[in-house]
């Protein structure tokens, strides 16, 4: 199956940057498009950034501008640079990926376990 980790998450003063990792391990697999979500406290997951493996990014409205969304397709890693933080983007960030399984039909989606970011004013 497919496991995706991610990482470097922290806290980090109002207008600091951080970047999140999210590498996807195991075997006889093969991605297509990759994101990321957020959750805050008593909000809904929301997507903030997503990309194709050609490189096509979308993000949303709060956060364009400020994160860039990029991925190595060989190492099936996608990471999430992120500028001139605010304390709303205070949040359980998760990494999200499609993928294939080479021994079972269509595609589903992967979920990270999440990494915290914190934004203090």
């Amino acid at each position: 199956q497919v496991q995706l980790v991610e990482s470097g998450g922290g806290l980090v003063q109002a207008g600091g940057s951080l970047r999140l990792s999210c590498a996807a391990s195991g075997s006889s697999f093969t991605i297509n498009a990759m994101g990321w979500y957020r959750q805050a406290p008593g909000k809904r997951r929301e997507l903030i950034a997503a990309i194709t493996t050609a490189g096509s990014t979308n993000y949303a409205h709060s956060v364009k501008g400020r994160f860039t969304i990029s991925r190595d397709n060989a190492k099936n890693t996608v990471y999430l640079q992120m500028d001139s933080l605010k304390p709303e983007d205070t949040a359980v960030y998760y990494c999200s990926a499609e993928a294939h399984l080479i021994a079972l039909p269509g595609t589903y989606d992967y979920w990270g376990q999440g990494t915290q970011v914190t934004v203090s004013s």
